[in-house]
């Protein structure tokens, strides 16, 4: 074999197990996750929201009436990511699992969500309302 065929071999075995690497990244990684989380307290004030997740601190945000704040990950493969986010608004505590990959990855890969007095509400991608209502978390 001449060398410029050695070389158009070397450079066609590097491409295809380039597109192989590309491809099964593509298929073993669970697709991202989008979290959206508006103020609909209805009440003219400003949420505070702090968001986690074991091993990331997302920071806190205020968000005025009826604005969002939104982040995006890649959740694990093993399905156990969460996130969770404490609320404040007029002197109250209030905090909240906003992604549990257990229970909103079959409903949603982009997750919307309303904050409201009584508890968040998830958008329904079937009834297309927020009608996937929690209450608020309990202290431990």
């Amino acid at each position: 074999m001449n060398p410029s065929s050695q070389n158009l071999l070397l450079i066609s075995c590097l491409l295809s197990l380039t597109l192989l690497f590309i491809a099964s990244e593509a298929i073993f990684l669970p697709r991202k996750a989008h979290v959206i989380i508006s103020n609909d307290l209805n009440t003219g004030s400003d949420l505070t929201i702090h968001c986690k997740s074991y091993d990331d601190d997302l920071g806190v945000w205020v968000l005025p009436p009826n604005k969002d704040y939104e982040f995006t990950f890649r959740p694990i493969i093993l399905g156990s990511t969460l996130y969770y986010c404490s609320m404040q608004w007029n002197g109250g505590f209030h905090w909240f699992d906003i992604y549990d990959q257990k229970r909103d990855r079959p409903l949603c890969s982009r997750c919307l969500w309303k904050v409201r007095p009584n508890g968040p509400c998830m958008f329904n991608y079937e009834t297309t309302n927020y009608d996937i209502c929690y209450p608020w978390k309990e202290d431990a």
